[in-house]
């Protein structure tokens, strides 16, 4: 039986560059007052009185598209977890970690070391730290991804320590990739570039906000997305280490490198999950392909807020783009080398949805850059907004 995806999903629309996806919204949440034993009346007693709304969030109606017998394959391919996506994990001993890449706190030479690496940091441009602050908050918003994966169903960790195969990689994975925004947290902290508080204040208002990447409770959609997304950060990392090696930081070239590593190794993971799928169920995975990119993939951060700028994740989306770290090139291409790799376009004996689906999914790429093209054409010259990441400066976007 195809899988039939019907998304109940409403969202306020905002303007995004094209490949800044996608739309942010609002809501009232349910307020959530602290009770304080300060003096009444102070200045401190109002402040914790405000009530807790996150700043970004979306309307959606939970939408559980997986019939019984779709939950059923996920069941059914445990045992080929274990032996094919595990694999793609490191053991604890063999990772590496964020201290052996920064200065030793416990050596003699810390001082010298962090001296060092300020200075290297003071020729690197402040539009450079305002894509790199980005990438880190989006790393800080782990306890986010978590909780997406575990929303799944048939794969998510049931006890919070299942020892099924799928609940094991999730929380492998997390573990792997809690070092990502350890390591960069750590490096921006003694650069000396940029505001921490700010900083700080970003990722828990991230983290307060949460996502929607749209993929309603189901395994299909949801590795789907970050087949598309491990994909999406390991280019983003790799051109941050690229540019890092052209600005003379050879040590903050290394670390985005090696983060960028760490992705492209997820990355094989989740496509190796969806190809599988393709081969149980290639009607409903490439029904479930061409929904999840007709919604548009989410970036992770969307919600992305500083307390001052309600356009964050666009003001850094713009330069993100300016620098070529992450495009709507990048976007596109990653859309083709995901079809070539699962080979949607050699798939066959599809119902009428299905061949639908992959008509769609196969004339996207070519489709995006074609809109990019006349987008970059219309484009209005370059305005600078402020950063609160940097102090305020401003920076072109």
């Amino acid at each position: 039986m195809a899988l039939k995806l019907n998304p109940i999903v409403t969202l306020q629309s905002h303007r995004y560059p094209s490949f800044a996806l996608p739309p942010v919204a609002r809501l009232r949440s349910p307020k959530f007052v602290v009770a304080s034993v300060l003096h009444t009346g102070s200045k401190e007693v109002e402040n914790l009185k405000k009530p807790f709304t996150p700043p970004r969030e979306v309307h959606v109606q939970v939408s559980h598209s997986m019939p019984p017998q779709k939950i059923e394959i996920f069941k059914n391919l445990e045992s080929w977890a274990d032996e094919n996506i595990l694999v793609h994990l490191k053991p604890v001993e063999k990772c590496w970690q964020p201290q052996d890449f920064l200065p030793d706190p416990a050596s003699e030479g810390f001082h010298d070391q962090v001296k060092e690496l300020r200075e290297r940091a003071k020729e690197i441009p402040d539009d450079y730290f305002v894509v790199l602050v980005g990438d880190m908050v989006t790393e800080e918003a782990l306890p986010t991804y978590q909780t997406m994966l575990n929303t799944l169903d048939g794969v998510r960790d049931e006890t919070g320590a299942s020892p099924t195969s799928w609940a094991r990689w999730t929380r492998a994975w997390t573990a792997e990739e809690n070092r990502h925004g350890d390591l960069l947290n750590k490096y921006l902290y003694l650069s000396g570039r940029v505001d921490m508080k700010q900083i700080e204040k970003t990722i828990q208002y991230l983290i307060g906000s949460g996502m929607d990447p749209r993929t309603e409770n189901n395994p299909y959609l949801g590795f789907i997305y970050t087949s598309f997304q491990e994909r999406a950060t390991f280019i983003s990392h790799g051109n941050t280490a690229r540019h890092a090696k052209e600005y003379g930081d050879i040590k903050l070239a290394q670390i985005c490198g090696t983060i960028a590593s760490d992705e492209k190794r997820h990355e094989t993971a989740y496509t190796k999950i969806v190809e599988k799928l393709f081969e149980i169920d290639p009607d409903g995975t490439v029904i479930a392909v061409a929904d999840m990119m007709r919604k548009k993939i989410a970036m992770p951060a969307h919600l992305m807020y500083d307390g001052r700028d309600d356009n964050l994740f666009e003001h850094f989306s713009s330069v993100a783009q300016r620098l070529n770290v992450y495009t709507a090139k990048d976007y596109a291409d990653i859309l083709e080398f995901l079809v070539g790799r699962w080979k949607v376009e050699e798939l066959t004996g599809l119902s009428g949805e299905g061949r639908k689906a992959q008509d769609y999914v196969c004339g996207l790429p070519p489709r995006i850059r074609r809109l990019e093209e006349r987008s970059l054409s219309r484009a209005k010259e370059a305005r600078v907004v402020p950063f609160s990441w940097i102090f305020d400066r401003e920076v072109k976007v």
